[in-house]
């Protein structure tokens, strides 16, 4: 009989482990750094590693203070004896650099594929932000499971706003947002939008009129500067429409961003707990202990 599987929580992702713990008997794990006076780190793991296979769960956003703890508690597992190291990354970092936008520019996404796929066995991740890419195995040359949240979504909605219609944020999310609208029996439309900056977006609704009487609902996988948002909530105002609620998957909100969207006028901001954060209110617990098995590609 092989060893039971060791899931080791990095940054906060507890609620995760124990989940897994519960529905699977998995060991949780912990790992101690200690940080030197020049701020460099070293990791260490007290627990029993030989011959078995070690899952590390680490949300990676803001993943430039994080990277170096998570690369040194995969080595050390391995030197330790595992088997197999594998990453359960809900939120996936730097996936939206997927091309030379100006010249000269670095296509992030690849070679941060290139070092996970160094030090780990197995990746899952939550809704990664695949436009240019048609999967992670494009980029990634480890077995990687991708997991969606649409059911989670469609079945949040359905339980908590009636007479609802759904806003995607561009043409690229219209397959996704069309799937949470087709499992909550719900009419969608797709923003046209024209982007001049990080934060400077012009937005049109085509057909919204149609919907002026019902519950706007604006969908995103990641909520970032939060800018296509805060256009769209004047935009709905500007119609007489109600306060709309803003879903997202991947609670970023960088700088004020959080703030910022409650201050345009919204109903709620819900988000689901791949990051987290105070909106967080969409539990993706389950779909992960169901395709953990899949982490090494079984």
């Amino acid at each position: 009989m092989n060893p039971t599987p060791i899931i080791f929580p990095l940054f906060d992702n507890n609620y995760f482990a124990k989940a897994i713990n519960l529905s699977l008997g998995y060991e949780i794990g912990a790992i101690n750094y200690h940080q030197f006076p020049d701020e460099e780190i070293s990791a260490n793991i007290t627990a029993s590693l030989q011959k078995r296979e070690v899952i590390f769960i680490a949300s990676l956003d803001r993943p430039n203070n994080k990277l170096a703890a998570l690369i040194f508690a995969a080595e050390t597992a391995r030197e330790l004896g595992a088997t197999k190291v594998g990453l359960i990354a809900p939120y996936l970092a730097y996936m939206r650099q997927d091309r030379q936008f100006h010249s000269g520019d670095s296509v992030t996404s690849k070679y941060f594929a290139k070092l996970i796929s160094s030090y780990f066995d197995g990746l899952i991740a939550i809704d990664p932000h695949l436009h240019r890419w048609h999967s992670l195995s494009d980029i990634y040359t480890i077995p990687t499971t991708v997991i969606h949240a649409t059911n989670n979504i469609a079945d949040w909605i359905k339980a908590n706003i009636s007479n609802a219609i759904l806003i995607g944020p561009d043409a690229e999310s219209s397959q996704w947002v069309s799937e949470i609208a087709k499992i909550a029996n719900l009419p969608f439309l797709i923003l046209e939008k024209v982007r001049k900056g990080d934060s400077l977006v012009e937005i049109s609704i085509p057909q919204i009129e149609k919907y002026k009487n019902q519950s706007p609902i604006l969908v995103d996988d990641i909520i970032s500067t939060a800018a296509t948002m805060i256009k769209t909530v004047g935009h709905l105002k500007s119609l007489d429409m109600k306060p709309p609620v803003c879903v997202g998957v991947h609670a970023i909100f960088a700088g004020n961003a959080y703030t910022d969207l409650q201050n345009a006028g919204v109903e709620k901001i819900i988000t689901c707990n791949t990051i987290q954060h105070e909106s967080n209110g969409i539990d993706l617990t389950d779909i992960i202990v169901k395709k953990i098995d899949k982490i090494f590609g079984a």
